[in-house]
């Protein structure tokens, strides 16, 4: 017979439980707002009212709520709306590019550590330490400076952001799986290295991996919007959410809306992503549960 002790705390327990399944409004608003910008990058070529190259300078710097331009036009009369779903296209791109780019590297590495030990582990090790100690946005500007900057060389120079943070994830996880014994149990089956990582090791650490991309992804979307002001990152005619701030600048007192509506669909994204990201690392990572 259960005691009235007994029954309160599975009460306590399936209470708690619940609060964990319950999903916060706050990420309830950031995965809708993250699924309307995938749309919108999706759809772009349905979704823009003109081309965000179409020139119109009878309506240059018409302000928004414009019947035919809602969030305005530019200094060429360009359609604000329309380059903004555009930008968004391109900048999303960008971003889950490189962050897949980084994401693969950092855990390929990360694993080759684990594996060989010695001398390749610290190679890698001296890699990662480098990378950390190096300001990316110094070293990017020098490479995009001296090689120039085309759209393939910019995705793969945002590749290299972050990837250190995987490395040193993967070997660290991959070390706990040797350390638990699974991984050993496997290799004597005769299993190769291979399959040992990609069918045993990596599934039980992608939970991590994916909250480090969620953590990874806003970060480069405000760095390439960061070499895009400066001029780096996505050239014309192509445009990006950087680009449109960059070039909003110098219209700042007379047409605040080119640089504002970019900028705030920037700060939203981000935002809704690192919430996504810190929700998902709270239910998913066991040590803080």
């Amino acid at each position: 017979m259960r005691t009235k002790t007994g029954v309160a705390v599975q009460i306590a327990r399936s209470s708690d439980a619940s609060k964990r399944r319950r999903i916060p409004l706050s990420v309830m608003v950031s995965i809708a707002w993250i699924v309307v910008v995938l749309l919108v990058a999706l759809f772009a070529d349905q979704i823009a009212p003109f081309h965000y190259t179409s020139l119109n300078l009878p309506d240059r710097l018409i302000g928004p709520f414009d019947p035919q331009h809602w969030l305005g036009t530019d200094e060429l009369g360009r359609d604000v709306l329309s380059r903004l779903v555009y930008s968004v296209r391109i900048s999303v791109v960008v971003a889950l590019a490189a962050t897949v780019i980084s994401a693969i590297l950092g855990t390929t590495l990360g694993f080759m550590a684990a594996h060989f030990r010695g001398p390749v582990e610290h190679v890698i090790l001296v890699l990662i330490d480098f990378q950390a100690a190096m300001p990316f946005l110094v070293l990017s500007l020098s490479v995009l400076a001296f090689f120039g900057t085309g759209l393939p060389l910019f995705i793969a120079l945002m590749g290299l952001y972050g990837w250190e943070r995987f490395a040193r994830v993967a070997r660290g996880l991959a070390l706990s799986a040797a350390a638990q014994g699974y991984a050993g149990a496997v290799r004597q089956l005769g299993a190769s290295p291979r399959r040992i990582y990609l069918r045993h090791i990596l599934p039980n650490v992608l939970s991590t991996l994916i909250v480090l991309m969620t953590l990874t992804f806003p970060e480069i979307i405000l760095m390439e919007s960061s070499l895009s002001f400066l001029g780096l990152g996505v050239q014309p005619p192509m445009t990006s959410l950087g680009n449109m701030v960059g070039y909003g600048r110098e219209y700042m007192t007379r047409a605040p809306w080119i640089m504002l509506a970019p900028a705030a669909l920037i700060v939203l994204t981000t935002l809704s992503i690192s919430l996504l990201g810190d929700w998902l690392r709270d239910g998913l990572d066991k040590g803080l549960r």
